[in-house]
């Protein structure tokens, strides 16, 4: 399940792409098979790390390596202090991590830190007024260790990366048809998994993700402008604005 478009990041092979808060890998994953890139994979969960790897591992490159090298590499690290250099990707996603992190505007200064002059970024957040509907219904969705810790606004969320010296390229909202299914969740508790509407909504969300039929790419399609779970942000880092002197760490 994608949430960044990556032709929209413009992946090229031979670039370097940084996942921060890759999760499971879904965007690792992915960036690893679009280009022949080098896609690295950081979340704060050494569990996280291990499944992403499983991922790999399940699924092998099967294609010649000629041209550009594809390889991919995984890391357990902190998004407030990266251990990377200076200006060393020129693709970054993050998506569905800030809303995590208290501290995110450090977050966001780490992300300009380690972004390339001329390199492109891709973030996304929950969309603000599905996400209130869900922090409306149940205190538990949000009020847990590691929940979420804010809601953004978009124009607010946009300043805070323009105010470091992204330029910003446009964005677009995303997974509509997940929004009831978490407002379901809600209404009858986040961790009942057992309740017959949560499965078979919860079927019909893996049969979009695995097989996307047309009738649901048709609903999708409608539904992401609407009540997008997510929401999506591009932006680019001038040429003309390096971070400061480069110190490995």
């Amino acid at each position: 399940m994608q949430t960044i478009n990556l032709d929209q990041l413009e992946l090229q092979d031979g670039h370097a792409l940084l996942d921060l808060g890759c999760g499971h890998g879904r965007h690792t994953h992915a960036a690893y098979f679009h280009r022949r890139c080098q896609a690295v994979g950081l979340d704060l969960g050494f569990e996280d790390v291990k499944i992403t790897r499983a991922g790999f591992e399940a699924n092998p490159d099967l294609q010649p390596q000629t041209g550009a090298a594809r390889r991919f590499d995984l890391s357990v690290g902190d998004a407030l202090q990266l251990p990377f250099s200076n200006d060393r990707f020129d693709r970054l996603i993050c998506s569905e991590v800030l809303e995590h992190i208290p501290d995110y505007q450090g977050a966001l200064t780490e992300i300009w830190r380690v972004v390339k002059p001329g390199g492109k970024i891709g973030i996304s957040v929950p969309h603000r007024w599905p996400e209130q509907i869900c922090w409306l219904i149940s205190e538990e969705y949000h009020n847990t260790p590691g929940g979420h810790v804010r809601i953004f606004r978009a124009p607010d969320l946009r300043k805070d990366f323009e105010v470091l010296g992204f330029t910003y390229r446009g964005k677009h909202l995303k997974h509509g048809l997940h929004s009831p299914y978490w407002w379901l969740r809600c209404a009858v508790g986040v961790n009942n998994d057992q309740n017959l509407l949560v499965r078979s909504y919860k079927k019909l969300l893996e049969v979009e993700i695995l097989k996307n039929p047309m009738p649901l790419r048709i609903l999708s399609a409608l539904a992401d402008p609407l009540m997008g779970k997510s929401m999506v942000m591009y932006f680019d880092k001038p040429l003309d604005k390096p971070s400061e002197e480069a110190t490995p760490k």
